[in-house]
């Protein structure tokens, strides 16, 4: 048994996904996890028979407005929420600027917002431009460069009592690195600010909980956690009460649909839902209600990739002509390496010839990349893993690293 198997059984976890018969080893969960075959058929099934635009008299129309609140309620037990504060959309990045424009209409000249140089760009551009737009100041909280690190203490002295907004990361898509958001949000709370929270990256790897987090506002996206490619932003129903973003007239001003553009993908929803029920199902032993078995899985999950990736951190480290970027001391399985006299894309094609998925590139950390000194270069490569990956995966990944040479 190699290092992390026994956690989950892996071989029937495996067994669920259709993508692994391609025979590659899929290390670039970060950027998107392959679908099981229960996701698949939800879709498809959804797909097979009539559904039309919510607020219809008819079965086809109930059937659209069934799938939006199951889509909405599983969404609602994975991260602690409530269904009636779900907002659904195509992606986080979209969620996030419509969110930003609704909360920009009440900054005025000489607020504050603060982000941080960790998170993706989608949780900081739409700030920034939003800002500079009310005329809003922008201030930065700064990443360790040594270790990776968003350390917390310095929000002390970046916020203020004009400060309406902090946005930040559970965890980066880039480093791994978890900040530890609940110290940060208590300090933004304890001055009137709002928290944004990009749980992107994190919601694959553990059980969120919006609560816990201090997160006035908590963005995911399903295609993270083996979904199709839908997002949500989560927030008290009051809260959104409060706010009133650019819509169509037509559109119901209730919330949380006055937040939803156009027509959802009903079928993709269904996908949503299932793959929740995926996540709730991964360990045997899970029983109770949804929001149970999730919680039982993920602990699962989180100690098996733990193991994983501790072998693949240490091992990489290790070697002379690798260099991982940052050490964070609370992490998810996910890292960014740069290899001596090779470029990065070069390293992604060389392990693509050995049948290793990873991406290169900056991963839309370019404020954190410019910062590390990487971004002339190409940025770096990343590996990810997720619950379906093996200790034999890994130890293929190890060897093919430590194969690397320049040309």
């Amino acid at each position: 048994m190699g290092p992390g198997e026994g956690r989950l059984d892996v071989a029937r976890v495996r067994g669920l996904f259709p993508g692994l018969s391609d025979g590659f080893v899929h290390a670039d969960g970060p950027a998107g996890a392959l679908l099981p075959e229960s996701v698949v058929l939800a879709v498809a099934q959804a797909m097979r028979v009539p559904v039309a635009d919510r607020g219809g008299v008819f079965p086809a129309s109930a059937r659209g407005e069934g799938l939006v609140a199951s889509a909405r309620a599983a969404v609602a037990d994975l991260v602690g929420g409530v269904s009636t504060g779900v907002v659904l959309g195509a992606n986080t990045t979209s969620l996030t600027y419509t969110m930003a424009r609704a909360l920009a209409r009440t900054w005025r000249p000489g607020d504050e917002v603060v982000v941080s140089r960790l998170d993706h760009d989608a949780n900081i551009r739409p700030w920034v431009q939003l800002a500079e737009r009310s005329g809003a100041l922008v201030r930065w909280a700064e990443v360790d460069i040594e270790t990776g690190e968003l350390p917390d203490w310095q929000y002390d002295e970046l916020l203020t009592p004009r400060t309406r907004l902090v946005a930040v990361t559970a965890a980066s898509s880039a480093l791994g690195t978890r900040p530890d958001v609940p110290a940060i949000a208590r300090r933004a709370h304890e001055v009137g600010a709002l928290v944004f929270v990009d749980g992107v990256h994190a919601a694959p790897h553990g059980l969120l909980d919006v609560t816990a987090l201090g997160a006035d506002f908590l963005a995911v996206a399903a295609d993270r956690w083996c979904g199709p490619h839908v997002a949500a932003l989560v927030a008290d129903p009051d809260l959104l009460a409060d706010l009133h973003p650019e819509k169509l007239l037509p559109v119901p001003d209730r919330v949380p649909d006055r937040f939803e553009s156009g027509t959802v993908a009903f079928e993709l929803l269904a996908g949503v839902a299932a793959a929740v029920d995926h996540l709730a199902g991964l360990s045997e032993e899970a029983t109770g209600s949804r929001r149970d078995r999730l919680r039982t899985s993920m602990a699962a999950v989180t100690a098996y990739e733990s193991d994983l990736f501790e072998w693949l951190d240490q091992a990489l480290r290790a070697m002379r002509h690798v260099q991982v970027l940052g050490s964070p001391a609370r992490t998810t399985p996910t890292l960014s390496f740069t290899v001596a006299g090779m470029r990065p894309r070069q390293v992604a094609v060389e392990l693509s010839r050995r049948g290793i998925c990873a991406w290169d590139g900056d991963f839309y950390a370019r404020e954190l990349f410019d910062a590390l000194g990487v971004n002339e270069e190409g940025g770096a490569v990343q590996l990810g893993l997720m619950h379906y990956n093996t200790a034999e995966e890994v130890g293929y990944l190890v060897d093919s690293v430590a194969g690397l040479r320049p040309r």
